[in-house]
């Protein structure tokens, strides 16, 4: 074991480590992540050295930032930095894994507001909505409901994303609003490049607000966008509609819940989302697929009682 490498402070270690491996190898907004994990490191155990990384040292390390996060943000905090440790073995610069069976706490988690609209409380929230003959946030409010894009999906798209002939929208890309000049950048992952069926009444109404945009500019976007903007004008529209107060972000979820009710596989709700895999959707919507079961043991018993 090299000893002046072991005995450098962790958090040295660990900003080499996403210089190395995470630097132009993950998208900015995780990378952040990462170095946010960095702060923390540096805030809570600046002295602490590689060789100095025990399972009691490490678990130390966790609770402390569990005081101050909740229970999930503490588990993402423990996944980023493990990777860093676990390396750190490979090297042989900490003889046993200071990680194995950690145990994660944090703070008792804040009141949860609501993730999405059942289907009655969306149409009241559409009847708010102000769709005029020119492109505004509303129009972006409904498209977002009736396709569950990513709030930076839909941002990006452009009059040559839209098939009208076949009812189809191309997901290739997302608008980078985070940054002060704005852009377009990659999709969150390859499974997010995607085609997703609009219906007829979406695609002639907005082949007619797009027909004098030029093909390649984003139909949303004029100036800098903030996620805000648009959050600030869906709360006006819900509290005038006397429904639950829900973000961009719920709308997406609205869009899942309400398909999953209604009967489409899982398997085709992940797709039209752009998830990486069926688990992911099966995790974010594991309440309402638990719901779905009671209502198909209820359907499976009443066929079987038939039987006699």
């Amino acid at each position: 074991m090299s000893k002046n490498k072991s005995t450098q402070l962790f958090h040295e270690y660990y900003e080499e480590w996403i210089n190395l491996y995470k630097v132009n190898a993950i998208r900015t907004i995780t990378l952040n992540k990462y170095y946010m994990s960095l702060k923390w490191i540096i805030k809570l155990a600046p002295n602490l050295r590689l060789c100095d990384l025990t399972r009691r040292s490490y678990q130390e390390l966790i609770n402390n930032y569990a005081l101050e996060h909740e229970k999930q943000t503490t588990k993402d905090f423990h996944h980023q930095i493990k990777g860093a440790i676990l390396d750190a073995m490979d090297e042989g610069l900490i003889e046993q894994n200071p990680t194995r069976k950690i145990i994660i706490k944090g703070k008792q988690p804040a009141e949860k507001k609501p993730k999405f609209l059942n289907e009655y409380e969306l149409q009241q929230l559409v009847k708010q909505l102000n769709l005029d003959s020119e492109i505004n946030w509303d129009w972006y409010i409904l498209l977002v409901a009736k396709t569950g894009l990513r709030f930076a999906e839909a941002l990006a798209l452009t009059p040559k994303d839209f098939d009208f002939t076949k009812q189809l929208l191309n997901i290739n890309k997302t608008w980078n609003y985070r940054s002060t000049t704005g852009g377009f950048q990659p999709t969150k992952n390859s499974s997010s490049v995607r085609k997703i069926q609009i219906d007829w009444q979406l695609a002639m109404q907005f082949s007619k607000m797009i027909n004098s945009t030029p093909v390649d500019k984003p139909i949303f976007v004029n100036q800098r966008i903030f996620n805000s903007t648009v959050n600030k004008r869906l709360e006006v529209l819900c509290k005038n509609a006397n429904i639950p107060i829900i973000t961009v972000h719920g709308l997406r979820h609205t869009h899942a819940s309400l398909l999953l009710f209604a009967g489409v596989s899982i398997a085709s709700v992940a797709q039209r989302l752009g998830h990486a895999n069926i688990t992911t959707t099966q995790s974010t919507y594991l309440h309402i697929i638990q719901e779905l079961q009671t209502q198909d043991n209820e359907k499976i018993m009443f066929q079987m009682s038939k039987l006699l």
